[in-house]
């Protein structure tokens, strides 16, 4: 895969009939739904069935279950990710016919036209960051359109048209497709060197979200002051005169978190702004969470908002799947499964989960350990992270670790999860579990843990198929019997 450079694209009532490749994909769905949801005939295929692929055929998406180059119909358009190969028998026809071909990040650009469009991009947070926009937004009243890459835990939902004129998205930098959007506010949660295979060097990386945040139409950066790679950014953003928001908990931070507190499953702290300050109180944990808050906060008031309404809108915010969403709390043990596959990402997901076991131990007296339960995702990230993922998983007192996920990507000879597990073994962990087969990560899991223990899931693979399957063998134990 190599980077994109972004293209013309049209109004999206132009584009159709409408075909995506891989439409189950948590990116591509949000599109498709959208797309169906204007009333633009939409179809779409995926290897296998999916909860999602049901979801979608209940707003009028014509979904298909393999790949077929009669599946195309009569289709204008074909819509890909960067995960599609020239030699899927879909896009090899749509070549063939001389279709237009565009990438999700195109097929979304044409839907924010004409609209106030909000770029949430950075190594970490950005699915989080762009829900938490979208969610205070529609509570406030503003009634947005947004993409977000993982659905709502309150509504199921990752995408919606709405009558408003801002337009929330997720802006992947993976690929360089977060240069495609027409962005007025871009939003950078941190830069941390991520997706060499595709941008080379750490710095080329760094330098992408530069071209990002000074593209014709921004007119503010929203950017995360505690992150070292931001803080440069937005420093050099500032010297070029751009208007920049920068947040945080730093003493510079024009929106800035203080006094940091737990409160119950969430956490509470002082936030304050040039022009007011106040309590903010979050149902999600951890101070990322309230990171992610104040960015969301400073779109907010960019947008109009007051500081109350945008305060308020903030504490209903539920969270999203797969963010430490709770599986299952079955015979004193609870479950939970985070999309965490950085190594920044897993020590904020087990740091939050540290807090909510001691919480957990206090309550109940039972001496929990934490279990993390990690697997890779791509052989290139494991070849880059290895050493630092072995370091993170230090953080857990017992660290069960499962084969790479190779996802897009083919094999690198000698590239496993043993890399993990040997350096986590180096940086001293002391209780570390090798499982080669994701479907025997339940019966390990199982066999390990005991009441009072938190399990937490980490990886954006499929990883997230443990949890439900080992809920019912918890469900088994004398523990969780009636007496």
């Amino acid at each position: 895969m190599t980077l994109l450079n972004p293209i013309e694209v049209v109004p999206a009532t132009e584009v159709g009939p409408v075909h995506f490749i891989a439409v189950g994909g948590s990116g591509m769905s949000g599109v498709a739904h959208l797309y169906a949801e204007l009333g633009i005939p939409t179809s779409g295929s995926d290897r296998s069935d999916s909860s999602t692929l049901q979801a979608l055929r209940r707003v009028g998406v014509t979904c298909h279950v393999g790949h077929d180059a009669a599946q195309l119909g009569d289709a204008r358009t074909v819509v890909i990710s960067s995960a599609i190969r020239e030699d899927n028998v879909e896009l090899a026809e749509a070549r063939r016919r001389g279709l237009r071909v565009w990438h999700r990040s195109a097929a979304l650009a044409a839907l924010m036209m004409g609209k106030q469009g909000v770029a949430v991009a950075g190594t970490h947070g950005k699915t989080t960051t762009t829900a938490m926009t979208a969610v205070m937004l529609s509570e406030a009243g503003a009634d947005p359109s947004y993409v977000i890459g993982g659905p709502l835990s309150t509504t199921g939902v990752s995408a919606a048209v709405g009558e408003g004129e801002a337009f929330v998205v997720e802006a992947d930098e993976s690929d360089g497709s977060f240069m495609q959007y027409p962005t007025r506010i871009a939003v950078i949660t941190n830069i941390e060197a991520d997706h060499l295979v595709n941008w080379g060097t750490p710095e080329a990386y760094a330098a992408g979200f530069h071209t990002f945040a000074t593209q014709p139409e921004v007119a503010w950066v929203v950017i995360n002051v505690d992150d070292e790679g931001s803080r440069t950014l937005a420093d050099q953003l500032a010297a070029e005169g751009r208007r920049v928001v920068r947040y945080g908990e730093a003493e510079d931070a024009d929106v800035r978190i203080s006094d940091v507190r737990p409160s119950g499953n969430g956490v509470t702290a002082i936030l304050t702004a040039r022009d007011a300050a106040g309590p903010i109180t979050l149902q999600v944990p951890g101070n990322h969470n309230l990171a992610n808050a104040s960015a969301a906060y400073a779109v907010g008031r960019i947008l109009g908002l007051d500081h109350d309404a945008a305060v308020e809108a903030l504490g209903r915010f539920e969270g999203t799947l797969r963010r430490f969403q709770l599986i299952t709390d079955t015979a004193g043990i609870r479950v939970y499964d985070d999309y965490a596959h950085h190594p920044t990402e897993i020590r904020a997901a087990l740091s939050a989960a540290r807090r909510a076991t001691e919480a957990g131990n206090e309550a109940t007296g039972l001496p929990g350990r934490l279990i993390a339960c990690f697997q890779p995702h791509l052989y290139s990230r494991t070849v880059d992270f290895a050493d630092e993922f072995g370091e993170v998983m230090t953080l857990a007192d017992i660290a069960v670790i499962n084969d790479v996920c190779g996802a897009r990507e083919d094999p690198i000879p000698g590239v496993t999860g043993e890399l993990v597990v040997d350096a986590a073994r180096r940086h001293g962990a002391k209780d570390v579990v090798y499982v080669v087969d994701k479907y025997d990560l339940p019966a390990a899991l199982n066999e390990i843990a005991r009441p009072g223990d938190l399990i937490i899931t980490l990886g954006c693979g499929d990883v997230t198929i443990v949890g439900p399957l080992l809920a019912p063998l918890l469900a088994e134990r004398p523990e969780a019997q009636p007496r």
